[in-house]
Order: C-alpha cells, then sequence, then structure tokens
C-alpha cells in the first residue's frame, strides 16, 4: 500500500495538466484500496477538492503555491543545502541512486530532488530506496507539510499521506522538526538572506553531511 500512496501522491504533486486531470477518476478509485487512516484521508482530501475546481483554477493555484512562493518548496534539498555548491554533489547523488535503479526516471525537466519525481523513483522503480531517501529527507518534508498547512491549502493532505508512509511519528511543530534534524544553515549562501527558508537548520539531516 506504501507504494499506492506514493505514486498517488506523486501525480497529486505534479502540475495539474490535462493529464492530471484525465487521471482523476482513476486516482480518487485507487485511494479506495487504501486502509482508513492518514494517507486515504489526506490523499481523499485533495482529489476531492481537485474534481471540484476547474481545470485552470487548479493551474493557477499551484503556480502560486509551489512556484511564486518560497515557503512551500517541493525539492527535497532545498531545505538542507540552499543555493550552495554543495546543493550540486547532493543532486548528483540522487541522480546516481535513479541510475543505480536501472530504471529510467522521466525527470519532466525537474531538478531530480523534486518531490513528485523522489516519489515516483519510490512507487515504480526502487521502492526500499526510494522510501529510505523520503526519510533521509524527511525533515524536508515535514517543513514543506506545515508550510502547505499554513497556507490553507488541501496540498497539506498530500504530505500528510507521504509522512504516514515514513517510520515514527510526525513532528507536533516546527521545533520538533528542528530537533529532528541534526545540524547547522549551509556555510555558503548566494544571496540568500536570513529569512530565506533554505537557510533553516536542516544540513546534514538523515544523510551524514556535516
Amino acid at each position: 500500500m506504501t507504494r499506492l500512496v506514493h505514486q498517488i501522491a506523486s501525480w497529486c504533486l505534479g502540475y495539474p495538466d490535462d493529464a492530471f486531470v484525465e487521471r482523476l477518476p482513476l486516482l480518487t478509485a485507487a485511494t479506495e484500496e487504501l486502509p482508513r487512516g492518514r494517507a486515504r484521508d489526506g490523499l481523499r482530501g485533495f482529489l476531492d477538492h481537485a474534481v471540484a475546481t476547474p481545470a485552470d483554477v487548479l493551474r493557477t493555484d499551484y503556480v502560486r503555491i509551489f512556484d511564486l512562493s518560497r515557503k512551500q518548496a517541493l525539492y527535497l534539498s532545498y531545505w538542507t543545502d540552499g543555493d550552495t555548491r554543495r546543493r550540486g554533489e547532493v543532486l548528483a547523488g540522487f541522480k546516481e541512486r535513479y541510475r543505480a535503479s536501472g530504471f529510467l526516471v522521466d525527470t519532466r525537466g525537474e531538478l531530480p530532488d523534486h518531490l513528485p519525481l523522489v516519489l515516483e523513483y519510490a512507487a515504480v522503480a526502487d521502492p526500499q530506496d526510494g522510501t529510505a531517501l523520503l526519510q533521509e529527507y524527511r525533515a524536508s518534508l515535514e517543513l514543506t507539510r506545515f508550510a502547505l498547512i499554513d497556507a490553507g491549502t488541501p496540498y497539506a493532505g498530500v504530505l500528510e499521506a507521504v509522512c504516514s508512509t515514513l517510520p515514527g511519528e510526525s513532528p507536533a511543530d516546527r521545533a520538533a522538526v528542528h530537533r529532528m534534524a541534526a545540524a547547522g544553515p549551509p556555510t555558503e549562501s548566494v544571496g540568500l538572506d536570513s529569512a530565506d527558508p533554505r537557510l533553516l537548520p536542516l544540513a546534514g539531516y538523515g544523510n551524514g553531511r556535516g
């Protein structure tokens, strides 16, 4: 069932193009296979919203939420490495893991740490390593979840569903997320001010970076 949650969430967090709209009945039906709980409730909440919302409004909202705001970043290493040279190495590491799986993942023009892409990898390429990768960036996922809750968007339910597939309970607040994380902010910033979410003290969480 974890793979099913990851596959549905991958589609829900992608840009709501015509293919997504066409898949809405299939995605909604697929959630019926999930047991009752956080994952099913979170996904159904978003999908019910998507079904009831005109496609052009869905697209406008997606751009507003994910493209025009730094607060709801879907790039996992955005939260941990910011715009540093180290992030290039991190992104290369994502690509290496994809290649090692023997599965050609369609990047759709996105960076390899884009959450919908990571979820697709976890769902159809290498579930074990994909889930491990999500867990390594658990703090990034939880901060994104809180940001979406603050934004008052049904997309928060999708992050709730993803986090529910990972070991342990979700942190109750941002302070708990920071306690979950291991180290401080990136040491090299490129034009970022102190309020930029990429400077949150999460570098090194879960993947051995210091």
